[in-house]
Order: C-alpha cells, then structure tokens, then sequence
C-alpha cells in the first residue's frame, strides 16, 4: 500500500497544495515552519480521522478561512482507493472513501494502517497513564475492529455512570439497581478489553526488545509491563468494593480505564533513570515494533512517517532506520528534515527510488 497523490485546500499554512508521491522514499526538506510536518500529519489524518498533533478540528483550519479539505489516492490491494477528509466549522466532519462518506469514523479505522515517529512521542514518556493507554489502544485498534467497538461501547457507559453518580449527589438520592446496571455492562465489556490488552503485550514485548537491541547497539535490560487493577480480581468486585468513594469522588475510580504501561530500565523507571539517548531508542523502538505488530496482524505493510526525526537519532542511527526499506518488510517511507543534503547523504546510499521535496 501507498499513497500516490495528495491535495490540500486551506489545511494549516497551506491555501492550496498538491504533491505526486514516491511509492518508497519521500523527504520533506525546509526550513522550521514551512509546512513540512503539516505534511505528515495530512496523512496520518487520511489514516485516522483526526490530527496527530491537534485534536481540535478547528485549529487546522487555515487562518482565515472556514474549511479544510484532505484529498488522497492510494493504491492497496492493486487498486485505487481515493479518501477525502473535510471539515467546515460548524457542522461535522466527513470522511469519504471512493465517494461514500462513513457514517462512523471507526469504521475507517485500519483501513489505512500507518506508523508516525515524532518529537511529540516522548508524551509517552512524561506524560500519564492517558496516553499511554491510547497509544496501547491505537496498536490494537488498527487490526482489531472489535476491540475499538468494545472499547468506545466501555467509554460511553462509563460517562453514563459518571452522570449518574453526579445526578445522586445533586439531587440528594441514590439508586443501587440502576448503578448495578452499569457495573453488569462495564465488567462485561472491561473483561474483553483487559484480556486482548494482556494478549497484546505477549506479542508486542518480544517484537519491542528486538527493535531496541538493534536501535540501541547495546545490551540494555529494558522492559515494558501492563499495569491494571484487573489483574488479581474482576471488574465487579472492583466496581461494587469502590462505591462509598465513587459517591463521594462522583466518578468511576476503578476499572480498565485506569490501565497503564511502566517502561523501564534496570528495572528502574525510565522517565528517571533513562539518559536521552536511552528514551530516544525505547521511544523509536516502540513505534518500529507498533510498525511490525501491525503489519503481521493487518496483513498490509503500514505507510511509515518520520518527522523530524534527526532530533531524536543521530544520522548514523537515522540511516540504520531508513536502510531498512531495503528490506520487502517495509513499505512507503516518509522523512522531513531541515537539512537536504543531510537527509539525500542517508537515502541515497539505498537502494530504492526516492523524491525530495523542497518547501
């Protein structure tokens, strides 16, 4: 799979561009600001729905203007399949696939498999369990269209019951059938979602501690462990022990949502004890083996996104990363830097056709 063509009207910096692309390599190669990573995240936004980099759909729209429009044409599968994503201010967003817009966005999901690697990841270093999860959740959900079906029908009984530990408070009374209602479908669907989450790990560790070994060069005892409350009791019994404090706290305390990853080395937390260069090479790891999870699960090799990525990795590094779309198990590639003769240096000693786009 890999995209051929894109076109953007009024998406950030850009009024109107147009880009023919390299089915390997493609370097976006300017000045800080030029639009480069607007670039990438047009595409990871084709992928997803969304922005990598700003949620909000409003503020990537041009200044000054009240849409954006995201057109893309790829080839999968030996045929054309044509995405348009488009938002005006007021009304919702619409995603296209070859001219029928989806009636949910999460249908749409892992249609396009891609993996992007940015400055913006070490939030899953610094940051808390919330990231984390959605990185977790990201992995799965791009292969497993019924985990992210369970885990969006999780989320919205647990803003159920949140409202309804609120409404018992404001109104001075309390309804233990009704929240037993809510704690039967939270169990239910918690238990599935924690079960695939264990089995992910099982998988990913392995693929995750190879990609460091070989990013790092060195010997280092790094790890990745899931943490959850799920793991020594079920959901209910988490639910029904919790609930003198969920009335008082008015919110849900207990449950898969509360889920997290602890990344270490030397058994010691990362965020810590790991140098820079040490958080570099476990953060690129994580995202090369969400790279080789996804595609031996999708059966579609990923488009993969490197931004900026001469701010994380030396250029030898760098050029170990690119040398592997030598290999047949990687797919499109795409690279932005604010050095072009740095980035030709480490592409063109590959043995694959490749563009630079100068912004």
């Amino acid at each position: 799979m890999f995209l051929k063509h894109l076109s953007l009207v009024n998406y950030k910096n850009f009024d109107s561009k147009n880009l023919e692309f390299d089915p390997v390599i493609n370097c976006l190669v300017g000045n800080n600001g030029v639009g480069k990573t607007n670039i990438l995240d047009a595409i990871y936004h084709l992928a997803f729905g969304k922005s990598y980099f700003n949620p909000v759909a409003t503020q990537n729209i041009k200044h000054g203007t009240d849409f954006f429009v995201i057109d893309g044409s790829f080839e999968k599968n030996e045929r054309e399949e044509k995405i348009i994503c488009s938002f005006k201010r007021g009304t919702k967003k619409i995603i296209k696939r070859n001219g029928k817009p989806y009636e949910r966005f999460s249908d749409h999901i892992g249609f396009l498999p891609l993996v992007i690697i940015s400055p913006s990841d070490r939030d899953l270093i610094t940051e808390g369990s919330d990231t984390r999860r959605k990185f977790m959740d990201g992995v799965i959900s791009q292969s497993d269209k019924q985990y992210l079906q369970d885990l969006l029908k999780y989320n919205k009984v647990l803003v159920q019951r949140n409202s309804l530990l609120k409404y018992f408070v404001a109104n001075h009374t309390f309804d233990p059938n009704t929240l037993g209602i809510y704690n039967e479908q939270l169990n239910v669907l918690g238990t599935k979602i924690h079960e695939k989450r264990k089995a992910f790990i099982d998988v990913f560790l392995p693929i995750f501690k190879e990609q460091y070994a070989h990013i790092s060069e060195k010997d280092e005892q790094i790890m990745l462990s899931y943490e959850s409350q799920l793991e020594n009791t079920d959901l209910l019994q988490l639910l029904e022990g919790a609930i003198e404090k969920d009335r008082v706290v008015q919110y849900t305390s207990v449950g898969i949502h509360k889920d997290d990853l602890q990344f270490t080395i030397a058994n010691h937390p990362i965020k810590k004890f790991g140098s820079q260069g040490q958080q570099k090479s476990f953060l690129i790891a994580l995202k090369l083996a969400q790279f080789h999870f996804i595609k031996a699960q999708a059966k579609t090799t990923p488009i993969l996104l490197l931004d900026d990525i001469f701010d994380k990795l030396d250029e030898h590094r760098v050029g170990q990363i690119v040398a592997l779309v030598d290999d047949e198990n990687f797919g499109q590639l795409f690279i932005s830097d604010t050095h072009a003769e740095r980035t030709e240096s480490v592409v063109k000693n590959i043995k694959q056709s490749y563009k630079i786009f100068n912004l």
